[in-house]
């Protein structure tokens, strides 16, 4: 199994937006196939913090998430929203910063 975890940090107040944009993201994400889990979390002193936890069965599934238009136009939609993004897929034996 492979392990995405991307950090999302929102300009100031607009986590909203960005939950609101990811819900069409998340319900097509999980239904691809090699998801086995893809989460949303908030940072419940900073609502502007949020963290996509992903499991995916391998590197070659996440890559075919990495190219699934609905993450090309999530991506775009966040431009404008986004201070901050850091993304860390996780290996068994190794993590690559992205």
């Amino acid at each position: 199994m492979v392990y995405v975890i991307a950090h999302l940090k929102a300009h100031a107040g607009r986590g909203d937006e960005v939950v609101a944009l990811a819900g069409p993201l998340i319900e097509a994400t999980r239904k691809e196939a090699g998801c086995i889990g893809y989460e949303l979390y908030r940072k419940p002193t900073d609502p502007d913090t949020l963290i996509f936890v992903e499991t995916w069965k391998d590197r070659a599934a996440v890559d075919a998430h990495f190219a699934e238009p609905h993450l090309q136009s999530f991506k775009a939609a966040m431009a404008d929203l986004l201070a901050e993004a850091r993304i860390e897929v996780v290996h068994p034996e190794k993590v690559e910063v992205l």
